[in-house]
């Protein structure tokens, strides 16, 4: 077995990140449809683990758990640094019908995992493990629903979960991208602003107030402070929540609330304390090098070794919820430039976790333009209230097969 420590994975991510792009930048047929880099570099790497592993040449073991954790929370962080409160009229009923298609898709989800089951003659509970839990769940759920079920009596819930929410995964970055470009050209969409060329609504040029004053590295450790301030802050409120109330919640969560606190009392409290130019780098940094790592992590040797009929179940939700964002969710949306690139972070994030839906976005808005309502909507949504519907729906499911 080959343990690569957390600096050399960390090395290793910011490579195949690199490569990822070069490849995305060089092959055309990736650049056309729009697939980021770091599912690119990430994946490759998944590929050839799984490989190796099966011919039983090497086993190669990342420490990756708290570089994972420190990228995807300062990405989420900048998000909330982006996030100020004159903004959110920009959300309004967009948000809310975006809420209310998140919930129907986890219900149809499980019922989608159910039936198949019954179908396929395995218990309703297995089936389900590759319903809401594991889709629009992401491996936390998967992992926290599958022991449950597993708990329940039901073989392999755990494993069949998480490998189910592998496969989510992969494809939620996968097919984002040329989904939402498919209807951007079916359509012919623009932005509202033809001259917008940014992929952050809170993204700003450089302030002018603290760079005055300040030399630029300077002005960049105060943007690297406010954010790690906020991440610290955020996951002392978090824990103190889950030990008050027993319910977890996903650790980037409490950085981002204090990060939308911080942005709003510099914002009306005139403090220009945000350069969100620099903040924008340090989400596109981030972000990527946190997706690059989370595919790097992938266990493939798990979705090749499950049973065929989960493998089918998982296929019908990824065609259903492509034909579901297309044919209801877009047109329900509003049929315009802002709904088409809102289906890259319901993709993303119904099939596997909300940063798969901020990379959607990404490379969707740096191609074709800004859109400022899917940059309010879908972190808002993905990160904060999907779990309000998601939870008492696979807990009504499970309650009802049990």
């Amino acid at each position: 077995m080959l343990k690569l420590d957390a600096i050399t994975t960390l090395a290793l991510a910011s490579v195949l990140y690199l490569l990822g792009t070069y490849i995305a930048n060089n092959v055309s047929i990736l650049r056309r449809l729009c697939i980021p880099a770091p599912v690119i570099g990430g994946l490759l790497f998944s590929i050839l683990v799984a490989i190796l592993e099966s011919l039983n040449i090497i086993t190669i073991k990342l420490d990756s758990e708290f570089i994972q954790n420190f990228f995807m929370m300062a990405f989420f962080t900048t998000i909330g640094l982006g996030a100020s409160l004159k903004l959110l009229k920009l959300g309004g009923k967009v948000l809310i019908l975006y809420f209310v298609f998140c919930g129907l898709l986890a219900i149809c989800q499980n019922i989608i995992g159910v039936s198949l089951a019954k179908v396929l003659n395995i218990p309703p509970l297995l089936g389900m493990t590759a319903g809401s839990m594991s889709m629009e769940g992401g491996h936390g759920n998967a992992a926290a629903y599958g022991k449950t079920l597993q708990e329940m009596g039901v073989d392999s819930a755990l494993t069949a979960a998480l490998a189910a929410a592998t496969l989510g995964l992969v494809a939620g970055g996968l097919i984002g991208g040329p989904v939402v470009k498919y209807l951007i050209k079916k359509y012919n969409l623009k932005p509202e602003d033809i001259h917008a060329t940014t992929t952050d609504y809170g993204k700003v040029d450089g302030n002018k107030h603290l760079h005055n004053r300040m030399k630029p590295t300077t002005v960049f450790i105060i943007q690297f402070t406010i954010i790690v301030v906020c991440m610290a802050i955020g996951s002392y409120i978090g824990n103190t929540f889950s030990d008050l109330t027993g319910q977890n919640i996903p650790i980037y969560v409490g950085a981002m609330f204090v990060a939308v606190i911080i942005r709003n009392i510099s914002e009306y409290g005139n403090l220009n304390l945000i350069d969100m130019k620099i903040v924008d780098n340090i989400s596109d940094v981030s972000l990527g090098l946190f997706l690059s790592i989370a595919l790097m992590n992938i266990k493939l040797t798990e979705v090749y070794q499950l049973a065929i009929p989960l493998i089918i179940i998982v296929l019908v939700q990824v065609i259903f919820i492509v034909l579901f964002s297309v044919f209801v969710v877009f047109r329900g949306l509003g049929k315009n430039y802002d709904a088409a690139v809102m289906i890259g972070g319901f993709l993303g994030h119904g099939l596997g976790a909300t940063p798969n839906a901020m990379a959607n976005l990404d490379v969707i808005t740096k191609k074709f333009g800004a859109s400022p309502k899917a940059y309010l909507v879908v972190p808002i949504v993905g990160a904060f209230l999907i779990d309000l519907l998601g939870v008492p729906i696979v807990m009504t499911f499970i309650n009802l097969f049990k």
